[in-house]
């Protein structure tokens, strides 16, 4: 019993000593000093801290990204998208395709025209594919930078104006296709039509990415059906009056160029990889990101 008591009070004078005015071993003057020292250490640790980003932030641009030599080729993104990339719908019943007919209304709102209409930030470039349009310098020198309307009647039927499912209420889906953003880019179109398939040739034209959409397998290719494309002067591609792009800061109000892809004939009951690709002198594919320059979307119109 006295060990137990000799080791309890042991204990406790370590956490306070009354003699000695200690807590922890240590008075008040030590404790302060450890303290101020403390505080001056990590002080000084945080100003260096702050000082190296203010002195990084001077030497970058909030207009501008400063390094962009590492910056991989655009990807192709499609609306509707689902998390697998898997499209299945029953075309006489609204519930199997309604997340994608809403999916679709949100993205085409800001394409309205009633939503372009500020002379200010909106201005009626070319109706036809033309040369990219310069707007000077990455920087608020000269403010903000106007961008070119997008008719969103363009879009034929697959704008969701004359038919509000978007085709898949007669088992004919659209899909609405992009180029995504990346400041200062400007897309170069194909120099010859060596690498773009037969069937797209007809879709090449100056000033102008085109895009093709076709069976990932040989043996599906009969069962796809024909591919109908909507776009700017009913072209099936991207045309460069859109290009460069030049930020959030000076254009919050871009609206990327699109190109809509209606399948009009389906296999009903056929699973169906599609692969669509975009064209380009500077657009590059890579097997390792599956959204570079392409993407693919799995498509089956179910029987009830």
């Amino acid at each position: 019993m006295s060990r137990g008591k000799e080791s309890d009070g042991g204990w406790k004078k370590f956490v306070w000593d009354s003699e000695k005015k200690e807590f922890l071993g240590r008075t008040g003057s030590s404790w302060l000093k450890i303290l101020a020292f403390y505080v001056v250490f990590y002080g000084f640790l945080a100003g260096i801290f702050i000082g190296t980003i203010q002195v990084l932030l001077l030497t970058t641009s909030s207009y501008k990204p400063t390094y962009q030599d590492r910056v991989a080729p655009p990807g192709l993104s499609h609306t509707p998208k689902t998390l697998k990339a898997e499209i299945e719908f029953t075309h006489d019943d609204p519930k199997t395709y309604e997340e994608y007919i809403n999916a679709m209304d949100k993205f085409l709102l800001k394409y309205n025209l009633e939503n372009q209409k500020d002379g200010l930030l909106f201005e009626d470039c070319e109706p036809k594919p033309s040369i990219p349009v310069m707007r000077g310098s990455l920087d608020q020198s000269h403010g903000g930078k106007r961008v070119c309307r997008f008719n969103r009647e363009w879009l034929g039927n697959c704008s969701g104006l004359h038919d509000k499912t978007y085709g898949y209420s007669e088992g004919k889906p659209c899909f609405i296709v992009k180029i995504n953003r990346i400041v200062s880019y400007l897309p170069q179109p194909p120099q010859t039509n060596d690498s773009i398939p037969p069937e797209a040739h007809e879709r090449v034209q100056p000033n102008l990415i085109p895009i093709h959409c076709a069976a990932k397998k040989e043996e599906d290719k009969d069962k796809l059906g024909q591919v109908n494309y909507f776009g700017m002067n009913n072209t099936g591609g991207f045309p460069l009056q859109y290009y460069p792009y030049y930020g959030k800061l000076l254009q919050p109000q871009y609206l990327q160029p699109l190109v809509a892809v209606q399948f009009t004939n389906l296999t009903v009951g056929s699973e169906l990889r599609i692969e669509c690709k975009a064209y380009g002198e500077n657009i590059k594919y890579n097997d390792k990101d599956r959204y570079q320059g392409r993407f693919e979307v799995k498509i089956l119109v179910k029987v009830r």
